[in-house]
């Protein structure tokens, strides 16, 4: 049973994760592999609304994708944008990566092999982790102006599409703790928490929504 409290609190932190930003057309979309698909179709809409040329699906498989993506999260997420009508010679394959780091990382290096300029970017995620993303790719490269995208839904809506609560509540710790601890292994950029964010966090893992934590940290809360 989750309480009114732990719901007040995911809302919070999901309503910080929104990044704002206004999509505009860019270079290239990088969507971001994970176990929602909802991913790819935001990148497909944002392709067939012109705010892109190309788009490169990155990500290999975790524990959570192992048994519905077995072929890789960017190869489901190809084969998605496909079916819904991207040409397969707009869509470029980063079979693994394995953390957002990767994503970014593997992203550019796949796009400077194909000789592919690039001088913003879409970053097509969930839409809890929008903020996450952004921090990371901001640190891994800072030369590009990045835009993040993601499907418009309430913290509802989000959770009935994927129909396990508890599932996006841990995500959303998990989202939330690499944008307090990464900043100092030099994963991502700082940015500014507001105090009540931090305090839903904080109340969130005391109440045992811990199982996307970092280990080191989950044992020191």
């Amino acid at each position: 049973m989750i309480s009114q409290q732990s719901w007040e609190d995911a809302r919070r932190l999901w309503d910080f994760q929104q990044m704002g930003h206004e999509v505009r057309p860019c270079s290239v979309a990088i969507g971001l592999g994970s176990h929602d698909l909802g991913v790819a179709d935001t990148t497909a809409a944002l392709y067939h609304d012109g705010m892109v040329p190309l788009i490169v699906f990155t990500g290999a498989t975790s524990r959570t994708t192992r048994e519905r993506m077995p072929r890789g999260e960017a190869e489901h997420y190809r084969e998605r944008a496909v079916e819904l009508g991207v040409p397969p010679d707009a869509i470029l394959v980063e079979p693994d990566a394995r953390n957002t780091g990767e994503n970014v990382r593997f992203s550019r290096a796949l796009l400077a092999d194909q000789d592919v300029a690039v001088s913003s970017v879409l970053l097509v995620c969930k839409p809890y982790e929008e903020r996450r993303a952004y921090a990371t790719a901001r640190k891994l490269w800072p030369d590009v102006e990045w835009i993040c995208a993601s499907a418009s839904m309430t913290f509802a809506e989000y959770i009935a599409s994927i129909g396990d609560e508890r599932l996006v509540i841990d995500m959303l710790v998990g989202a939330q703790q690499r944008l307090m601890i990464y900043p100092d292994e030099g994963f991502m950029i700082r940015l500014e928490i507001p105090a009540d964010v931090d305090a839903a966090y904080r109340r969130l893992v005391a109440d045992g929504f811990t199982s996307r934590l970092v280990p080191t940290m989950a044992a020191r809360d």
